[in-house]
């Protein structure tokens, strides 16, 4: 019920509270804590994301003024920059890391029936990274070159409402086709990757644990045909192909049969090959599942853009993890209240509204509610006129 409490307060509902109480016990997050829990320091940073604040000064100057309205929405203690930077320093991250996992267990039964944009009953997942540059005497425990410093954010998307399932954060030097060693795969789901990924021995990993993978072939893959099938030119496929590996090396990581298609984009003109264990959805379906991959470019465009991941709070690993698993949590928390409230606004609406209602007090679906139309401005022909004008 609203009773007079803000947005912020009536969003922070929709979080878990018993689930994230257990994520601190596991951690012992709040052991000899005196002031400023766990929970309270998630909160900040939750309204940190939500209004995209600069710096720790600025959501101290920014909260100390809201004053009371603090207390209701569950932040008790005095904010202070100090006390901040300390917890996001020494909590540890997995905190976060699992309290975001709850939240994605519980966004993907809500996504479940998401028109994924082609004719596919199966799970679809992106596997893909994104690079942050940072500054090396700022963060030197994140070398990627030598003068600059990263981290990657491996990500593994579900495609069926674009919300991330795995993201583990490394420094920009770990290749991206390792992160396929940390992973578990459903049996029975698609996995779909770009040819940083393509390792026969890691493939053939996947293909024993009965998914299916999805991802491009280098021009210097050396393949044998055994047979081809039939296919429609007009629609852009060039030749469906089951092949095998001759490469001596590539022969012994993958020994079993591949799928080999051929697809020249009619926009573009550009052909591409593309290779799964896949023999029976249709081959076109294939193609257009690898193009649905590019879900995961623009949730990385968008959680850059929205999110506060860019520039960092602290410098520590355990600060930068600590903001970009938090960042991760409110994502996907947008996600759950989206489908929940049943809002037609996009993501990006909800993220733009709740920054600018967080500490209004009224229902939050009134803060969502479409505004009243507009209705015909002032016909000024009709004023009376001033005298002496």
């Amino acid at each position: 019920m609203h009773e007079g409490r803000t947005v912020f307060a009536q969003l922070m509902d929709w979080l878990p509270k018993y689930e994230f109480d257990k994520c601190v016990r596991r951690h012992r997050g709040d052991y000899h804590v005196r002031s400023l829990t766990c929970y309270e320091q998630f909160l900040i940073m939750a309204f940190a994301q939500l209004t995209y604040r600069e710096s720790l000064r600025d959501i101290e100057t920014c909260l100390r003024a809201l004053g009371p309205k603090l207390y209701h929405a569950g932040i008790r203690g005095r904010v202070c920059r100090s006390t901040l930077a300390d917890a996001n320093e020494r909590r540890l991250w997995s905190i976060y890391a699992d309290f975001a996992q709850v939240l994605i267990a519980q966004a993907s039964p809500l996504y479940a029936d998401e028109d994924l944009g082609v004719e596919l009953q199966q799970a679809a997942y992106a596997l893909d990274s994104t690079t942050i540059d940072l500054c090396l005497a700022l963060f030197p425990w994140a070398k990627f070159r030598r003068h600059k410093a990263a981290i990657k954010l491996h990500t593994l998307l579900r495609l069926r409402g674009a919300f991330p399932t795995v993201v583990i954060i490394t420094s920009g030097k770990v290749h991206d086709v390792n992160i396929l060693d940390e992973l578990g795969f459903e049996p029975g789901a698609f996995y779909i990757f770009d040819r940083g990924y393509l390792d026969f021995a890691r493939l053939h990993h996947i293909h024993r644990c009965g998914a299916f993978f999805v991802t491009r072939a280098k021009k210097n893959s050396r393949f044998r045909r055994r047979y081809s099938r039939p296919v429609d030119t007009s629609t852009g496929l060039l030749f469906d192909q089951t092949v095998v590996l001759t490469g001596f090396y590539s022969q012994q990581q993958y020994p079993d049969a591949l799928r080999r298609i051929g697809y020249r984009d009619p926009e573009t003109g550009t052909q591409l090959i593309f290779l799964t264990n896949n023999f029976t959805v249709a081959a076109l379906l294939i193609t257009q599942l690898y193009r649905s991959r590019w879900k995961i470019e623009l949730f990385f465009k968008w959680i850059k853009q929205h999110l506060r991941i860019k520039a960092f709070y602290g410098t520590s690993e355990n600060a930068v993890k600590t903001q970009v698993w938090i960042a991760i949590a409110v994502y996907v928390l947008i996600a759950i209240i989206k489908k929940r409230l049943h809002l037609s606004q996009s993501p990006y609406a909800i993220l733009q509204i709740s920054s600018l209602t967080l500490f209004e007090k009224m229902p939050i679906l009134q803060a969502f509610a479409p505004s009243p139309s507009i209705g015909d401005p002032l016909n000024l022909t009709n004023q009376p006129c001033l005298q002496g004008f």
